[in-house]
């Protein structure tokens, strides 16, 4: 039998130890009192909560939330933290792999994904025949919102 319970102790257990460790101010982990850190918990719980169960419908969310979690206490903390747009596809890229290390589905869309996302980060210039990809990367960056919307919207409509 499942526990129903178990996302929403994980949640608390997490809180609770993020606001124990505040009022204790270890100095090593005063840079994990700032709101990545809920993201982080958040992440984390959806992860055990999945593997615990062997419910493995919240991998790929709980990947997400993780990898935004660390990602945005990375740039607020680390000066050598990668600030760049593909860091997003990466983590979802990421999200992919680990529900496929369970499910077996996505594994080759999470590899392209994170393959072309780890391109992107790290080419400083692209040869010459994949100048259109700097046209399509500006549209992306400036109507990314649009785009999400639109994939919200199909998934809800998308027969199952």
């Amino acid at each position: 039998m499942k526990r129903q319970n178990s996302f929403a102790a994980y949640i608390l257990i997490g809180i609770g130890v993020y606001f124990l460790l505040r009022e204790l101010r270890i100095p090593i982990i005063t840079d994990f009192y700032s709101w990545p850190t809920f993201l982080i918990i958040i992440g984390l719980a959806l992860l055990i909560h999945s593997y615990t169960s062997k419910d493995y419908q919240h991998l790929f969310s709980g990947t997400i939330v993780l990898g935004l979690g660390i990602h945005f206490h990375g740039i607020e903390y680390y000066q050598f933290w990668i600030d760049h747009w593909a860091v997003y596809p990466m983590i979802v890229g990421i999200a992919f792999i680990v529900r496929a290390l369970r499910t077996k589905k996505g594994l080759v869309t999470g590899l392209v994904v994170t393959g072309i996302s780890v391109l992107f980060m790290f080419s400083v210039r692209l040869p010459p025949a994949f100048n259109w990809i700097y046209d399509v990367t500006a549209f992306l960056e400036k109507f990314w919102p649009v785009i999400l919307i639109v994939i919200g919207f199909y998934w809800l409509k998308k027969k199952k």
